[in-house]
C-alpha cells in the first residue's frame, strides 16, 4: 500500500465520520417537532401581517431555538439512553458524541439570541423566555411535577413573539395566548404517553408519569378541546359555520382517541389531529390575534 493510498483511506474515513456525525446531529435535534414548530410560527407570522423580512427573522429565531432545545434534550438524556440501550438515539448508537451535541446546542442558542432580538426587544425577550423554559425542562423540570409548565410557557409565548414584532408592537389577544399554552400542555401529555413505562424505569417522574398511562390517556383531549373552544368563541363576533365544523371535528378526533385503549399511539395521533384543527383555527384568525 502506497503512502497516497493510506492518505486516501484516511480522508475517506474522516469524510464518512463527518457525514455520520452530521446525520447524527440532524436526528438528535428532533427534526419532526423542530420543523413543525418552525413552520407553524412562521405561518402565524405571515397570517398576522409580518413583512417578508420579519417572517424570515421569525423563522430563523424559532429554528435556532428549537435546534438548541432538541440538542440539549438528547445531550442531557445521553446517559439514560446508553444505559437503556436505546440505539434509535444517535448518541446511544455512537453516531455522534455527547460533546458534539452539546457544542451544537450552545451554538444554536448563541445564534437564537440576536435573531430573536432582531424582531424587537420586547418580542425577542418573550421568545427567549420560552426558549429558557424549554432548556429548564431538559435540564431539570422534565422529571418533576412541573414538567407541564415549560410546555405551557414555550407555546404560550409564540403569539406575542409574532405580534410584538409588528408595527406598534401590539400584544396578542388573551384567548390566543391561553389557547397556545393549552396546546403546549396537550402536546406534552400526548408526546410522553407512549414512553411512560420506559420513563418510569429510567427514574423520570414528570407530571404525566406520576399520573400514569390510563389517566393521561383520558386527560390528553381536555387542554386541546379547551384550546379549540377558546379559538372558536374567544374572537369577537358570531361563530361561523367553519367554527362549528372545527368544534365537531376536534370532538370527533378526541372521542376516537379515547375509544381505542390498547395502543398508546392512537391517542397520540388523535391529539395531533385535534392540535392540527387548533392550529388551522389560529392561522385563520390572521390579524385578529392582535389585541388592538
Amino acid at each position: 500500500m502506497t503512502t497516497s493510498g493510506h492518505a486516501r483511506r484516511d480522508r475517506d474515513r474522516v469524510r464518512r465520520s463527518g457525514l455520520q456525525a452530521v446525520a447524527g446531529l440532524v436526528r438528535a435535534c428532533h427534526p419532526g417537532p423542530t420543523a413543525a414548530v418552525t413552520v407553524l410560527v412562521t405561518a402565524l407570522a405571515v397570517a398576522s401581517g409580518r413583512d417578508a423580512a420579519g417572517c424570515g427573522l421569525v423563522a430563523a429565531a424559532v429554528l435556532t431555538g428549537q435546534l438548541s432545545i432538541g440538542w440539549c434534550n438528547d445531550a442531557v438524556d445521553a446517559g439514560r439512553d446508553v444505559a437503556a440501550g436505546r440505539t434509535g438515539k444517535p448518541v446511544a448508537a455512537g453516531a455522534v458524541s455527547v460533546r458534539t451535541v452539546w457544542a451544537a446546542a450552545a451554538v444554536a442558542l448563541a445564534l437564537c439570541v440576536p435573531l430573536s432580538l432582531a424582531s424587537g426587544l420586547a418580542a425577542g425577550a418573550v421568545h427567549l423566555v420560552g426558549v429558557a423554559a424549554a432548556w429548564a425542562y431538559d435540564l431539570w423540570l422534565k422529571a418533576t411535577v412541573l414538567s407541564w409548565l415549560p410546555y405551557a410557557v414555550g407555546f404560550g409565548v409564540l403569539p406575542p413573539f409574532v405580534t410584538l414584532g409588528l408595527p406598534g408592537h401590539p400584544w396578542p389577544a388573551w384567548w390566543a395566548v391561553i389557547a397556545a399554552a393549552l396546546l403546549g400542555c396537550g402536546a406534552h401529555l400526548a408526546n410522553v404517553l407512549p414512553d411512560i413505562p420506559a420513563d418510569l424505569a429510567a427514574g423520570v417522574r414528570g407530571w404525566p408519569q406520576r399520573l400514569g398511562p390510563a389517566r393521561v390517556r383520558v386527560l390528553i383531549p381536555v387542554p386541546l378541546l379547551l384550546a379549540t373552544g377558546l379559538l372558536v368563541f374567544g374572537p369577537p363576533g358570531p361563530v361561523g359555520a367553519g367554527g362549528w365544523a372545527a368544534l365537531a371535528g376536534a370532538g370527533a378526533f378526541a372521542v376516537a382517541g379515547l375509544a381505542v385503549r390498547r395502543s398508546p399511539r392512537v391517542p397520540f395521533v388523535a391529539a395531533v389531529a385535534v392540535a392540527a384543527v387548533d392550529v388551522l383555527l389560529l392561522l385563520a384568525q390572521g390579524t385578529e390575534i392582535t389585541a388592538l
